[in-house]
Order: structure tokens, then sequence, then C-alpha cells
């Protein structure tokens, strides 16, 4: 079905409003400082009692050079000796997370991310994978992925990458054209991504998905169409083509973008429509979110069959898993806890010098919170929600337990979003552009008193 031809601008304006990302439910704004892990430590020991399959997050923090739209956390230095150091930190941590696991529990989803992990040497990135080996086991079917900037990233690289298992990538690609690309701060020739992309498939690294980004500055509807066109020569199997969210106040280095030559808010909509329309012509399915798979790949198959999950890494194929997330500001997500490790390199290092798990933030999920989370995870990761299956886990029917919300519905219903039948709600076609505004219907944090973080917009 043609999203682009059910869409029109007034309604993507309509909608297009701050909102959370929903990577979690509560968002990471709800979590509270703490003085140390004893709480998580304890949960994870509850947890643990029997095995389960888990995935893993490490994050490597370290950059070459600044991306100036960049908000992720990142240590810029051209010193590749402080991987060593930052591995041998990851060892430790890992020892202690392995401790609270089930002996025989597997680990089913393995992601690297960053900053940038090919800062890693290939020497160093199979230090990093052998070390992980030695502490958890892995499943038959993990899933094992890496985050690859192309500028930094060799055929000796790949032959590392491959060795340790990796059996997806994803390339940040953001723009092609060469004027864009000096307006951000990130010179990466095409050449570059075309020449990874055939090294990752001749090692059977063969899902690959690549970042796109719409809204950066120089950007037209023209150079954007053309970026389209030639990562589509690559013939990727995912693309993640995120909307540029303009937050200097919180993303410092924004502030060294020209804001003069960001494209018009209207302009910027039709990027997004062009990439709907381009894409789905292309033989790709939106799964919502910003992201697109192929028909028959493993992520539209997850939404189908309604197996889809979605974490701090965005859609997952795997429901119903814990993730542990390593490495400094890694945010994990385990049954009714999460827990974010300190953003600060040197404190991360001193408290696993003390043998403590380098937690700052936490929350503890009441019933409320659990019920209203896999709701809104439903809406985000499945086609349509059916009340019964709902009731029957929780307890509760979602009309009566959600009452005061339900009668926001009706204009989303009226827009063509959703689909409201006896016993289930359907995400129409045009509905998943919109998933954080459904989402946002049934969040209990976003009252107005509450209203002081600022967001992103939701399209």
């Amino acid at each position: 079905m043609d999203v682009f031809m059910q869409t029109d601008k007034d309604l993507i304006q309509k909608y297009n409003v701050p909102g959370p990302r929903y990577t979690s439910y509560p968002t990471a704004v709800q979590f509270k400082e703490v003085d140390d892990s004893g709480m998580v430590i304890s949960t994870l020991k509850k947890r643990n009692e029997s095995p389960r399959n888990i995935s893993l997050y490490f994050h490597v923090p370290f950059c070459f050079s600044l991306c100036w739209y960049c908000g992720c956390t990142k240590i810029i230095t051209k010193n590749t000796d402080r991987g060593d150091v930052y591995i041998d930190y990851l060892a430790k941590e890992m020892e202690l997370v392995q401790k609270q696991l089930h002996p025989d529990s597997k680990v089913i989803q393995l992601h690297m991310g960053g900053g940038t992990p090919t800062f890693l040497k290939p020497d160093q990135l199979r230090r990093l994978g052998d070390e992980i080996q030695k502490r958890f086991q892995y499943h038959p079917e993990i899933e094992f992925s890496v985050e690859i900037d192309p500028r930094t990233c060799s055929k000796e690289h790949v032959a590392a990458l491959a060795e340790i298992g990796v059996n997806r990538a994803s390339l940040g690609v953001q723009d092609t054209n060469e004027e864009v690309q000096k307006a951000i701060h990130r010179i990466q020739p095409f050449e570059q991504t075309e020449q990874v992309t055939r090294w990752l498939r001749e090692a059977w690294i063969n899902s690959i998905n690549f970042d796109l980004i719409y809204g950066l500055p120089k950007q037209t509807l023209q150079t954007f169409e053309q970026t389209l066109k030639d990562v589509q020569t690559l013939n990727p199997d995912r693309l993640a083509v995120y909307s540029y969210a303009h937050l200097p106040n919180l993303m410092p280095s924004q502030r060294l973008l020209n804001e003069e030559d960001f494209p018009s808010p209207d302009e910027k909509l039709s990027m997004l429509m062009i990439a709907i329309e381009t894409l789905e012509k292309d033989g790709y399915r939106y799964i919502g979110m910003d992201h697109f798979s192929k028909e028959g790949d493993e992520l539209t198959k997850a939404l189908e069959e309604g197996t889809l999950q979605r974490n701090f890494q965005g859609y997952s194929t795997h429901a119903n898993t814990d993730m542990y997330a390593l490495g400094m500001s890694g945010i994990s997500m385990v049954d009714s806890i999460y827990y974010q490790n300190t953003k600060d390199l040197d404190a991360y290092y001193t408290e696993l010098e003390y043998g403590n798990l380098p937690v700052i933030k936490q929350m503890i999920l009441n019933e409320d919170d659990r019920i209203r989370r896999d709701w809104i995870s439903r809406l985000m990761c499945k086609p349509r929600v059916h009340f019964d299956e709902f009731e029957e886990k929780w307890g509760v029917k979602p009309k009566k337990y959600f009452s005061d919300e339900w009668s926001r519905l009706n204009e989303l219903e009226e827009d063509g979003l959703i689909i409201i039948l006896e016993n289930e709600i359907q995400i129409t076609a045009q509905g998943r552009l919109f998933l954080r505004n459904i989402a946002m219907v049934f969040d209990a944090y976003l009252t107005l008193e509450k209203q002081t973080q600022r967001y992103s917009k939701t399209v």
C-alpha cells in the first residue's frame, strides 16, 4: 500500500509536534540519579534465576573527528591506544554482568555502537570479540551487528569483524552530496561507502543497513533524491531515514551548523515524502519510526508475525529479551528496571576499579508503567493490537483501563491513522508514519505540567 499517495502535507504538519522517540517507556528523561548499583544487582540476580535469551550492547565512544549534527555520546580523539584501555574496563564490566546471569542464558542479539566501533584497530576488535565470547554463550542463531563509519573502515577491519562473528552491519552515510557533507563536517566520498559495502559482502556479512538523515544544511529536494538514488545502487537490506533534530542547547556541536543553510520545514517534509515514495517503489516496507526494510527481510517478517521489539537501538527482531548495555552511557532494559551507566569516562573507569557497576541513573517500573509500556510497544510493533490478548496478560480491559485516553483516539481514527474495531486497534499504513503521536496518547508522563523536556519533532 502506498503511504505517500495517502498522506498529504497538511496531515504531516498537523502531527509534526515535539514528542519522545519511545526507544523505551517510560523514557530516559524519567530516570533518577542513584548513589550505588545495589538495587540493580539484586534485580538482575532475581531476574536470572532461570536461563533466558538476552541481548548485549557495547558502546564504543571514540571518534576521530566531530560530525557537527551528532547527538551521540562520544569522545573525539586520534589516539587509538585509548581503545586498549577501554577494552580493559569493558572486560571488567562484563565480569560483573556475567556473574548476575544464569549460566545457561544465551546471547541472541549483540550490537556494537558508538561513537565509532571501527575507531578500534582490527586487533582491538578481535580482542573485544574474544573477551565477549569468553564470558557469554552465543545462541546458534545470534544476530551480531556493528555500526560502521566507512571513513575509518579498512578491509582488515571487515576481516576482523567477520572473524568475531558479525553478520549484520549498519553504515553511517547521512548524505552523499559533497556540499552537504562539508556543511555538517563529514566528508565521505560515496566510493568509500561503496567499497566498504563490497568488502562486507565478500566477507559474507550480507545484511546491510544504511543510515540517512533529512533536514540537514544545504540539502535540497534534488540533492536528497540523488542521495536516495545513490544508496539504492548498493541494494541495502534496510534503511534508517532519520529526521534531523536541531537542539543546539542540548547538543552544543550543532551550534557550529549554519542555521541559514537549513531547508525550510516545507522542504523537509517533502524530503520525507520523497523517501517514502521512492523506497516503497523500490520494494521496501515502511516499518515505522524511520525504519524501512525489504519485503522478506527479518524485520519485515517480525512486523508481520508480531515478534518485533523496540529498544534503545531502535527496532529489533526478537521480543521479550532483556538488554544489557555495557560501556559508558549504556542504557540497560531488564524486566522492570532500566539503568544507565555514567557518561563520564573517568567515572566509568573509577567505578569499575572499585568493582562496582558504573550505574548513575535508574528507574524501577511500577505496575502502571509496565502495563503502559506493553500497550505502547504493541502499538509501535504490531499491525493490529488485540484487546483479548492484552487482557489475558494483564487482567485489565484496555478500553476501561485507558478510559481517560480512549476519546483522544477518535481524531486519530478520523485522520485515517488507526481503525478501532470491537476487539482490536489496527495501525494503518499511513498510521505507521505517526507512531510516536499514537504512543503519546497513552504516555502518563506527558501531562502539561510535566512537559519541561525538549523533544524532537515526531515526523
